[in-house]
């Protein structure tokens, strides 16, 4: 898949097969996340892969309807990131770049919200992560129940020069 058909065709999965994703892809997937820009090259951030049914479960519970679908996935990445003066943008890079990578595996995915949400702190001691860190999303990972159908997407977004 070239780039340009991985930033165009990626849409958000909710609905998993019950299929396992492979351990190397999973690694391949947050080593992509690494190489997401990041200010002043900080990269500030962490990612806890969550595959145990049981901790996907409480994930799920803890974020409601927000995330009640990371229950079914076959995993869920964590993105925190330190406190650094950038952390909510670097984060949200890294984030997407595992969307993308997903996507280039066959792999549907969806984030999920972190930072500034009431259910953070819940998550971080869930995940046992230390003081200093923010959450900054949960992505569901899982290989799509169905072929996912596209979304019509906005064209008159282009503004030159001037609003």
């Amino acid at each position: 898949m070239n780039a340009i058909d991985c930033l165009k065709k990626r849409i958000s999965v909710r609905e998993y097969a019950e299929k396992e994703i492979p351990k190397e892809v999973l690694k391949e997937i947050v080593d992509c996340a690494r190489f997401a820009p990041t200010a002043r090259n900080t990269q500030p951030w962490e990612f806890i892969v969550v595959t145990e049914k049981e901790t996907r479960e409480k994930i799920s519970d803890i974020t409601g309807k927000n995330g009640s679908f990371i229950r079914d996935a076959s995993a869920c990445i964590a993105v925190f990131c330190q406190d650094t003066r950038y952390y909510l943008e670097d984060g949200c890079n890294a984030t997407t770049y595992i969307l993308l990578a997903a996507h280039s595996f066959g792999i549907g995915s969806c984030w999920v919200a972190g930072d500034k949400k009431d259910y953070c702190g819940d998550i971080t001691k869930l995940l046992n992560v230390p003081e200093g860190y923010k959450l900054i999303s949960l992505v569901s990972l899982g290989y799509p129940k169905e072929e996912p159908e596209a979304r019509e997407k906005r064209q008159d977004v282009i503004h030159w020069g001037k609003f």
